[in-house]
């Protein structure tokens, strides 16, 4: 997508992650011009500071020599202990002003100082502690384009590190993180498991849904510490030839996923017979969670892409650095 000329943007937004950087030319709330470059944190041209500098200019400095005063903000892992400047948690209950209002700034080395986002803290007596950065500007831009969730919802982020997030009364009250996708891709290529997995490129067609639904129901029936032994059925099942070596991954994805469910289900407890299940995500993966939240017996009231845009444009009004106020921004 390229900008409009006539059209003056009013932000300049970074989503920069760890294997990633995009960066979205915005005007009332919309992206009229987008790029991509792969300068993630761990994937910077140099290290430290002068990395995250010469990142930026090579994604956006032509914009920021023809838009001098234009507002930056980002959020994801430019903001953490390993990121250009660290952006302490808000706890939980957390809001988008909250986030505004305990932002960071750090120079860009063109000019124009960064604002970002910081990430959010549960951490609760007698329970885990759980972190999220850059998925609460993804919730912020989902509850922005549709107000009728911030009330009470259950947001799901299924990814590397899956998170099930509960909103009331627009806050981040509380979340669970998942290690499934990480998981997925540590026990196929680094344990015993993956020795009977044959490489992605050598699997012909696409999933094999009857292996995919035996994870699932393997989860879905399993008793208290039965993971690990489940998880080395993957292996067995393949040594017995009731599965073909095709077929074992997608018997390990169905099975990490369904476990994923089980818990997270559980979590929200009986919430979600009242109030909407969204899931934020890359496409093809949020269509695998959706079928199999429907073998759980459980529907999904949206699927939503990218939002993080959206969401950074509702932290920057937030911050009160838009050229002019944004309605619902707070």
């Amino acid at each position: 997508m390229s900008s409009t000329p006539d059209i003056v943007p009013q932000l300049l937004a970074l989503d920069w992650g760890t294997s990633s950087l995009r960066a979205f030319l915005m005007h009332d709330g919309q992206v009229i011009d987008t790029r991509h470059s792969a300068h993630g944190i761990q994937h910077l041209p140099l290290p430290g500071r002068a990395g995250f500098e010469q990142a930026f200019a090579a994604i956006a400095g032509d914009w920021v020599r023809h838009w001098p005063q234009l507002p930056v903000v980002a959020s994801g892992m430019v903001g953490s202990a390993q990121g250009w400047r660290e952006a302490p948690y808000v706890r939980c209950p957390a809001t988008v002003k909250a986030l505004a209002e305990q932002n960071t700034t750090v120079a860009s080395g063109l000019g124009q100082e960064i604002l970002i986002a910081p990430g959010v803290l549960y951490d609760e007596p007698g329970e885990l502690p759980d972190v999220m950065r850059g998925e609460e500007i993804q919730i912020a831009g989902a509850l922005l384009q549709n107000p009728q969730w911030s009330e009470r919802s259950c947001i799901l982020l299924p990814g590397t590190h899956s998170k099930w997030v509960q909103i009331e009364d627009g806050k981040i009250v509380r979340f669970a993180t998942y290690l499934t996708g990480e998981l997925f891709a540590v026990l196929s290529a680094h344990s015993i498991l993956g020795r009977l997995l044959p490489a992605a490129s050598e699997v012909k067609g696409g999933t094999d849904v009857a292996a995919f639904e035996l994870g699932l129901a393997n989860a879905r029936r399993s008793g208290p510490g039965e993971l690990s032994h489940q998880l080395f059925g993957t292996r067995t099942l393949g040594l017995t030839g009731r599965l073909a070596p095709a077929a074992l991954a997608d018997y390990l994805s169905g099975l990490l996923i369904g476990h994923e469910l089980v818990s997270g289900l559980s979590g929200a407890g009986n919430e979600l017979a009242a109030v909407p299940l969204v899931m934020i995500g890359e496409p093809s993966l949020c269509q695998r969670y959706v079928r199999s939240l429907e073998y759980m017996d459980q529907a999904v009231s949206a699927v939503l892409d990218n939002t993080a845009p959206v969401g950074l444009w509702n932290f920057a009004g937030a911050a009160r650095l838009l050229a002019r106020s944004t309605p619902g921004t707070e």
